[in-house]
This record gives structure tokens, C-alpha cells and sequence, in this order.
């Protein structure tokens, strides 16, 4: 990495300090409280983890060993009994929280429904014996298709309440992607609607199941369907049964099923961009503590707080952050069925205006649209109930980072910028808001108990401001204890990257990143997302974080193109703000302002104006794609996730 990059990334020496009256309210209050509580979870993980899960889990039994680690392969809370259902409803109905509201649910087309602990615990019961009269036992799987409702978040919990394993597939799947889903997790029951609401439009959910099923899964005997939208959908007699059918009259006495701390609680299945999607499995005693824990101190949940991820529960991130650690912690958590719209670009301000929302977390990519609709739209709305906001799903640029703490956080609000995966289960490297001082751009620092570095491929560890790949050197309770069905596949995608020393196993993430000499990471994005130029190793982060920086541009996504004599060039997909025109004079004045915010090397060879960039139905940029388009190849592999093809029809126009 050249030097002129580096100094480029780090020359952000800007640092955000917590307010005093923040950090004295705040669970973890000092960068001295946090150090301490990160040198005493390094130097015994065991005991940190293993207090921490008596203290703030409810268990039937307590477990005999805290860790069993036969690398890679990681047992937590070693026969212990626990039931995270149980931790997130039925604990918090002998509190005040009984009659809290645990769900508030926004619909897109204006409808709303709240649900007290005890309203949610009465329908988690009643589903969760819907379910068994279908004859769904424990160790069984259940997918879960369906739009942003509260009957995801019940189906979710009554699956965990019995002991059977959900398998939630994002609506915006096709039924292509939906039935390999089904079929490598075997499901017994699939749980949908009969269409969902998406940006005025109806999602045909239902239709997609009967696609997916018409094409052969012998494993499901039964399809549960919500009644959202009304339209007409075909109903398989003897085996799809309409929700509130079976919901009427069911019994609302369902205990919760003592589970195994390493019983699977769920598979959740990555994107599929290449090859076979990897179901990944969480467990259920380590996620929930994990899920748990990292809930209440990166967001700093107090007891009246609402707080709104804006994620789907379809994607980790919904699993972790708006049902599971939310619910333990007994937070009120908003869902919204919606989404950011020509009819209506100022939606999430009104939800926010609307349930005075005090914590808000989303993705970069939503930030840097919210930039280009214009902050008139939130600046139109009461955003004072504000007190936290957090990014998560990608880096953020700086620019967009300063555009958030000062329009949508009226410069008073600390951001929690969150690096985590899948596989993680949790958030690994943040700021705690009370204790960490921020710098936009870095996701900070590791959350105690991840001992967490930057390594070559040799497994060394690399100086500081030196470009390698963010890795974890010892296990933690949230990771993923295997890709199902395919432990092989586990092992070598997460842990043989990097050898093993001495018999100690390191988790490799798969991102880049590198670490200041205050111990801030920096994350670059995927190891597949840097280009090779000239021998110089170039994350495309950086390119992209100095194009926005460029009052002309919106938004913008970086890849390589092959080059006989450079390895690869350099190919900008640049949206322009809507004041500003594509011409051949401003793409020469993007390269010159990428030259001066980085170096003569990371010049972009080709600025390619687009009105779009091709995206997933969640958010993220398909660079995958990008990097086909920019070579003049054919766009190959899965794009069922991609949210409106047409942009990928004109940009294979304009090529």
C-alpha cells in the first residue's frame, strides 16, 4: 500500500467526543471504564463471558464449562438449559415491563399496531402451538418468508419458544433463491403472506412460495399464510392455511422448551453472489447473551428509550437488532414495513417525528440517499427526541458521517459506526457511545471480549496505519459454529486463511483494514473490493469516500477493470446531485479532485455517470456486477437480490 493512500485514509484526525451529560448516564462512562473492562475480558475471556451470561440471562440450567474450543469448532455455556423466547418475553412479565410496549409497528401504506410484552407473549404462545398442531417438533426448520410485520418477529419467536430451528429468507428473494433456501435447510413449514407492501407497491409473496414449492421441496408439508395486502392468491387445499385460521381460539399457554445453550436456534443464509448460499448457524445460550449484551452497550439502551433499526429481519442485522437483543434487554423496538420512496422521501423522519424515536440505526447507503434527496426533508421534521445514531452494513465515508451527526443528530448525537457480519452474530468493533471518542469513518474500536487484530496472510501481525485483513484470534459466544451441512466449508472459508500458530485458530473476516496508532480500525470493505494498480494495493472505499467528497456527487462505487500493463484500472459508477450535469469537463474534474484527495495512483482511468447504481433489495452495491460491466463481460451469476434490473439495463446501454 502506497504511502500517499495511507496518509490519505488517516489524514482524518477530526475526534468527536461524548457529551459529559452523555456519558454519565451511559452504561459504560469512560474510556478508562472501557479499557478495563477490555483488558480484564483479554486476559480471561471465560470468566468475562461467563459472568456477564449469569448476570443478565435468565437460565433453567446452569452450565459445567464455559467454553469447549476444539478449533474451529466452539461450544459456549456447555450444557447449560436456556431458551431465548423465555429471555425475551417471559422474564419482563413479572416487571412494570409487562404492560411496556415491546413492538411498534409502522406499515407502509399508514397503518400502524403496538404490542405490550404481554400482548407479544400472548401471540408468540398461540403461534407456537399453531406450529405444533402442524407438527413441528423441536430440531425442525421453519422458513419464514414474509414483509416487515409483526407476525415475522412472532413467528420467529414462537419457532424459538419450541425448539425449532427458523430459517428466515429476505422478501425480496425470488423463488428461485427462496426454494435452494428451503431445500438445503430442509423446512418443515414455511411461514409467509399473501404479499407484502414495498415503495407503493405489492410484493407478491405468496405467489413466489407456490413458485418455489411448484419446482419440488419434499420437505415442506404446510404453508402458513398471513393476510396482509388482500389480493387474491391461490390456497393449496390441505396445505396452505390462512394465519388467523389457526391462530383463533389456539391456546395461549405454551412454555418455553428448556433448550441446549448449542441447540441451533436458526440458519441464516448469505447472499449466494458466488456459488451455493452458505447457511450460516447460530446457536442459542451464546447468541442471545451476545446479542444481548452488545444491544445494551453499544446503543446504550436505558428504559425509555424507542429504539429503530431500519433493517429487514430477513438480513442478520433484523435478527440481532430488532427482535432478539432488543426484546432481552426489555427496549421497545420499532419495525417499519416501508421504505424511503418518491411519494414519500421524508418517511423515516415522520416515524421518527411520529414515535419520538430516541435511538436510529441504519445503513450508509440510506444516508448518502437521504444526502441526495436534500436535508430539507428532515430538517421539515422534529428530530429532537434523538439521542444516539448508529451506521452499519458497509463503511462510511466521512462526508456522509459529518452529513448525519450534523443534520439528523443536530451535532448533539453520538454515532455508533458498527463492523460486524453474519457470522459474527453481534457487532465486533464500535465505539461505545459514553466512553469512546469518535472519528468519522472508523468503526473504533473492538467491543470487549473480541480480541480482534490486523494480520498479513502469514498470520503477523501488521504495524500501525498498515493496510492487511481484520481477523479475531479467539473465539467468542455470538460467532457461527458452522456452515450447515457443510463443516468442511466452514472451516475453509473462516479459518484456514491465515495458518494457525502454536494451535491457536484465527477467524478471517474477509475485509480489509487497518489500525491507527491510537487503536482505531479502519475498515476497508471486502478483500475482493481493493484493486491491484501498478503493484499498488487500492481499497475502493477510499476512491469512492474522495469522489463524494466532491460537491457534484451523490454517490458513487468503485471496481477494477483488467489492464494489460497496470494489473487492473481504475472504473468510477458516479450519481450525480441533481444540480450539477454529466459532462466529459466534470469527469476530468473528478479524477483531478481523487489525484488531490489521494494520489496520482488512484486516478480513476474511465468516470462512468449513471442515473443508478445497481443495488441489492437491502441497500448494498452489486460491484459484482459492476466489475462485469466495466470489463465488457456478460453479468453472471445470481441477481435475484438486485432491487430494479432496469438500472442494469441502462448501464449496459450506456456501455
Amino acid at each position: 500500500m502506497p504511502q500517499s493512500t495511507i496518509e490519505s485514509i488517516l489524514q482524518e484526525k477530526r475526534l468527536f467526543h461524548p457529551s459529559a451529560e452523555f456519558s454519565q448516564n451511559a452504561h459504560i462512562k469512560s474510556l478508562e471504564e472501557y479499557q478495563q473492562l477490555y483488558d480484564r475480558a483479554q486476559a480471561d475471556p471465560q470468566q468475562f463471558w461467563g459472568e456477564l451470561a449469569e448476570k443478565e440471562l435468565d437460565w433453567f440450567q446452569k452450565w459445567d464449562q464455559v467454553l469447549d474450543w476444539q478449533p474451529p469448532f466452539a461450544k459456549w455455556f456447555v450444557n447449560g438449559k436456556i431458551n431465548i423466547s423465555y429471555n425475551c418475553l417471559d422474564r419482563h412479565l413479572t416487571t412494570w415491563r409487562k404492560n411496556k410496549a415491546a413492538l411498534i409497528w409502522e406499515g407502509e401504506p399508514g397503518d400502524s399496531r403496538t404490542l405490550t410484552y404481554a400482548q407479544l407473549h400472548r401471540e408468540v404462545c398461540q403461534f407456537a402451538n399453531v406450529l405444533k398442531q402442524l407438527g413441528v417438533e423441536k430440531g425442525d426448520r421453519v422458513g419464514i418468508y414474509m414483509p416487515m410485520i409483526p407476525e415475522a418477529a412472532i413467528a420467529m419467536l414462537a419457532c424459538a419458544r419450541i425448539g425449532a430451528a427458523h430459517t428466515v429468507v429476505f422478501g425480496g428473494f425470488s423463488a428461485e433463491a427462496l426454494r435452494d433456501r428451503l431445500i438445503d435447510g430442509q423446512a418443515k413449514v414455511v411461514v409467509t403472506a399473501d404479499g407484502g407492501w414495498r415503495k407503493d407497491a405489492i410484493v407478491p409473496l405468496k405467489e413466489q412460495v407456490d413458485k418455489a414449492l411448484a419446482e419440488g421441496v419434499p420437505t415442506v408439508q404446510n404453508v402458513l399464510v398471513v393476510k396482509r395486502t388482500g389480493q387474491q392468491i391461490h390456497m393449496e387445499p390441505g396445505r396452505d392455511h390462512w394465519w388467523d385460521d389457526l391462530q383463533k381460539g389456539v391456546s395461549a399457554n405454551c412454555p418455553a422448551e428448556p433448550m441446549d445453550s448449542e441447540d441451533m436456534l436458526f440458519i441464516l443464509y448469505t447472499s449466494g453472489s458466488t456459488g451455493k448460499p452458505k447457511g450460516v448457524v447460530h446457536t442459542t445460550g451464546g447468541y442471545n447473551l451476545y446479542s444481548h449484551i452488545t444491544t445494551k452497550w453499544i446503543f446504550d439502551l436505558q428504559d425509555t428509550d424507542v429504539y429503530w433499526c431500519t433493517a429487514d429481519v430477513g438480513w442478520i442485522t433484523g435478527h440481532s437488532y430488532i427482535v432478539y437483543g432488543p426484546l432481552s434487554n426489555g427496549a421497545t423496538t420499532v419495525m417499519y414495513e416501508g421504505a424511503p420512496r418518491n411519494s414519500n422521501p421524508g418517511c423515516f423522519w415522520d416515524v421518527i417525528e411520529k414515535y419520538g424515536v430516541t435511538i436510529f440505526y441504519t445503513a450508509p447507503t440510506a444516508i448518502r440517499s437521504f444526502i441526495k434527496m436534500g436535508e430539507h426533508f428532515p430538517k421539515a421534521r422534529n428530530l429532537s427526541s434523538l439521542r444516539l445514531l448508529g451506521t452499519v452494513g458497509e463503511p462510511i465515508n466521512p462526508e456522509a458521517w459529518m452529513w448525519y451527526y450534523k443534520v439528523i443528530g443536530g451535532e448533539r448525537c453520538p454515532i455508533v459506526d458498527t463492523w460486524w457480519q453474519t457470522e459474527t452474530g453481534g457487532i465486533m468493533i464500535t465505539a461505545l457511545p459514553g466512553a469512546i471518542p469518535t472519528k468519522p469513518g472508523s468503526a473504533t474500536r473492538p467491543f470487549p471480549g473480541i480480541i480482534a487484530d490486523v494480520m498479513d496472510l502469514d498470520g503477523n501481525i501488521v504495524g500501525d496505519n498498515e493496510g492487511g485483513y481484520l481477523s479475531v484470534k479467539y473465539p467468542w459466544p455470538g460467532m457461527m459454529r458452522t456452515v450447515y451441512g457443510d463443516p468442511d466449508r466452514f472451516r475453509r472459508t473462516y479459518w484456514e486463511h491465515i495458518p494457525p500458530k502454536d494451535g491457536n485458530y484465527t477467524y478471517f473476516a474477509g475485509d480489509g483494514a487497518r489500525k491507527d496508532e491510537d487503536g482505531y480500525y479502519w475498515v476497508m470493505g471486502r478483500v475482493d473490493d481493493v484493486i491491484n494498480v501498478a503493484g499498488h494495493r487500492l481499497g475502493t472505499m477510499e476512491i469512492e469516500s474522495a469522489l463524494v467528497s466532491h460537491p457534484a456527487v451523490a454517490e458513487a462505487a468503485v471496481v477494477g477493470k483488467p489492464d494489460e500493463l497496470k494489473g487492473e484500472e481504475i472504473v468510477a459508477f458516479v450519481t450525480l446531485d441533481s444540480t450539477f450535469t454529466a459532462s466529459d469537463e466534470l469527469a476530468k474534474e473528478l479524477k483531478k479532485h481523487v489525484v488531490g484527495e489521494i494520489g496520482a495512483i488512484a486516478r480513476p482511468g474511465e468516470i462512468r455517470f449513471t442515473e443508478a447504481l445497481p443495488k441489492t433489495r437491502s441497500g448494498k452495491i452489486m460491484r459484482r456486477l459492476l466489475r462485469n460491466l466495466a470489463a465488457g463481460q456478460d453479468v453472471s451469476g445470481d441477481t435475484s437480490t438486485l432491487e430494479d434490473r432496469g438500472v442494469l439495463d441502462k448501464l449496459r446501454e450506456g456501455a
